[in-house]
Order: C-alpha cells, then sequence, then structure tokens
C-alpha cells in the first residue's frame, strides 16, 4: 500500500481526506481547527490510517503561506513526511476535473489524487523559524513598498502647499521635519510666524537631540523664510 492524506489548509480550519492506496479513498473527509486539540485530531487520523496500511502515510498540502505553519509544525514535531505543492499545480489539475467541484473537501481529495499522479519531492525540513522568516520577509516588502507610495504622494501634496520645503532640514523624513510640518504645514503658515517663534519651536523639537547649535536653528529658520516666500500657489 502507498497511503497519503491530501491537506486542504485554511485559515482556522483545515480538511483532510485519506487514501490508503490509488483509488482508495479511506473513510470521509475529516477536518480539524488548527487548536492543540484540533492538531490531536489529525494525528489521531493519521495514526489510523497507518494502522490500517502498515505503513506510515504522506501527507499532501497545497502552500498556504502562515496559514500552514501550525500544521507543518505540528507534523515535523512528529516526524511525518509531508509534501508542501505550488497551488497552481493543483489548480491545473482542478481546471481539467470534469466536476469542477471547489470545496474543502473536494479540494483535500483532490490533492490525495493528485500525489499518485506526478512525482513530488518531500518536503525539505527548514524549521518553522525559516517558514516564519519567509513569511516576516514577504510582509516588510509589504510596508516597503507601501512606505514608498506613502512618501510619493506626501511629497505630491508638498509640491503644491510648501513647493520649496524640500533641503531645509536635510533630511525630509527626518523627525524634526516631520513634526515641524505637522504644526506648519504650508508656506503660508510659516510666513504668518514671527522667526522667535519659530526658533523657538525648532529648538523644542531639537531638545531631544545634541550636537545641534544656534548657529545651526537660526540657518534653518532663514531657509524656512526664504523657501515660504518661494512658493507661486496662491
Amino acid at each position: 500500500m502507498n497511503p497519503v492524506i491530501g491537506l486542504d489548509i485554511s485559515k482556522e480550519e483545515s480538511h483532510g481526506q485519506a487514501f490508503l492506496d490509488r483509488g482508495k479513498p479511506y473513510k470521509r473527509t475529516f477536518h480539524f481547527a488548527h487548536t492543540q486539540e484540533g492538531l490531536e485530531k489529525l494525528l489521531q487520523a493519521i495514526r489510523d490510517v497507518e494502522l490500517v496500511s502498515g505503513k506510515r502515510p504522506t501527507l499532501i498540502l497545497e502552500a498556504t503561506g502562515h496559514f500552514q505553519s501550525p500544521v507543518v509544525q505540528f507534523l515535523e514535531e512528529h516526524h511525518y513526511l509531508f509534501i508542501v505543492i505550488n497551488p497552481l499545480i493543483s489548480n491545473r489539475l482542478r481546471k481539467s476535473n470534469l466536476r469542477k467541484v471547489k470545496t474543502d473537501a473536494a479540494d483535500a481529495y483532490l490533492l490525495g489524487e493528485l500525489h499518485y499522479r506526478e512525482e513530488f519531492e518531500p518536503f525539505k525540513k527548514r524549521g518553522v523559524q525559516l517558514l516564519n522568516l519567509g513569511y516576516l520577509t514577504r510582509q516588510y516588502e509589504a510596508f516597503s513598498k507601501m512606505c514608498v507610495q506613502t512618501k510619493l504622494q506626501f511629497q505630491a501634496v508638498l509640491d503644491q502647499v510648501f513647493p520649496a520645503y524640500k533641503g531645509v532640514f536635510g533630511a525630509m523624513y527626518s523627525s524634526v521635519s516631520l513634526r515641524f510640518l505637522y504644526e506648519f504645514p504650508t508656506s503660508y503658515s510659516v510666513i504668518q510666524t514671527d522667526s522667535t517663534t519659530l526658533k523657538s519651536k525648532i529648538s523644542l523639537l531639537l531638545s531631544s537631540k545634541r550636537g545641534r547649535s544656534e548657529d545651526w536653528i537660526n540657518e534653518r529658520v532663514q531657509r524656512l523664510l526664504d523657501a515660504a516666500k518661494q512658493n507661486p500657489f496662491q
């Protein structure tokens, strides 16, 4: 016998379908939650197949990002062989299926059938830490793109309300620069404020920093006033 269990992974609950051999499904589809109790239910189903077939079953599942993490970690801890496939592979089989049923139970069944049709390599054990690192890396990339887009939108608005502001504080997105813009968001608000107040405000923003002299502050105030006067927009 060549037992296998197809697992359709979802966010909080997954479904499984066991096969004792090609074309020989075992019992009905079962489901389990991604909790300690739910994973123990999965383990019992695996051991049941192992007892009937006399062999440890292979488990096959689609890559689902971090949703699969608790299941993968649990299988690694119990030393079960499992295969993680690209969803594009199962989608091709799903499209060729005449019934084209799209349910969690049907997907678990399909994954079990797929194991007998294709040659897959077992999942190389990389550890849950590395899986989590991969997920965090993707999140970091997404947040980085979001940050870049936000800066571009911010710059587009600033070009209209305070076009010559860039370069006043050196780094546009430094904490001092952004906090100053929070209180003086337009060139008009700077022009309406006297230089003494501007010096006092910048000194206050720099209170937690060292190494900025009074001359540096005076220079920034002069830059601000010059930049404010250059705004062509009304």
